[in-house]
């Protein structure tokens, strides 16, 4: 039977990054979920429709193909044949992803290939809904959390590092605001399993929170 880890909590709280240490020294499977709701929000704005007109979506969903491969043990996340790692960090496609992934159709496409995986594979997943919605049996399950604005100067750092010009205090404002939608969306809204370990990593160490999952593990 796979071992199946699950990761919930809002943007910024360091989701992504403690389940890639975690999973690497469990030599499980890192699955980055909120990767594959932006490749889809990606080509939602290629594709340039009304993500409200509910038949435009469904057809539009429909003609994705987001895969999962991994190469050297990295995750790549690929969109109707091309690698598009590089392209789904914007703030345009985060603040697209925020508002499309509420959307029942994308859901439900990318929900189905993520229980796939954790059929496969042992996998650490991480996202806003892994331990309440997509994988419910999952054991253990942590809600990761962090002050608003720690988690504004996390997405700030890895902004300026990658030489893009940003505002620390327009992050913020849509972090505060992201997470109100996630929080209040009717299909599978972000909150705390009744059965996760909360930890807050606001005044924590990468290592210091790595080394509080792997114990709880």
């Amino acid at each position: 039977m796979a071992t199946v880890i699950a990761i919930d909590g809002p943007a910024g709280a360091g989701k992504s990054t403690i389940a890639k240490l975690v999973a690497k020294e469990l030599n499980a499977i890192y699955i980055d979920t909120g990767a594959m709701y932006r490749a889809m929000a990606l080509y939602l704005l290629r594709s340039h429709i009304d993500i409200e007109d509910e038949k435009a979506l469904m057809e539009c969903v429909a003609s994705a193909d987001i895969s999962i491969r991994f190469v050297d043990g990295e995750q790549q996340v690929w969109l109707n044949g091309e690698n598009v790692n590089g392209l789904i960090r914007t703030e345009e496609v985060s603040s697209m992803a925020s508002v499309s992934s509420a959307k029942g159709a994308v859901r439900v496409k990318l929900v189905e290939l993520q229980r796939k995986l954790a059929e496969d594979h042992d996998v650490v997943m991480d996202g806003r809904d892994i331990g309440t919605h997509v994988l419910p049996g999952a054991k253990p399950k942590i809600f990761l959390t962090a002050d608003s604005r720690v988690r504004a100067k996390r997405r700030y750092d890895e902004l300026t590092a990658r030489g893009e010009a940003c505002d620390l205090d327009t992050i913020e404002k849509d972090i505060i605001e992201r997470d109100e939608r996630d929080k209040n969306r009717e299909i599978s809204p972000l909150r705390q399993a009744e059965d996760a370990i909360l930890v807050d990593t606001s005044d924590m160490t990468i290592e210091q929170v790595k080394e509080k999952i792997i114990s709880l593990i």
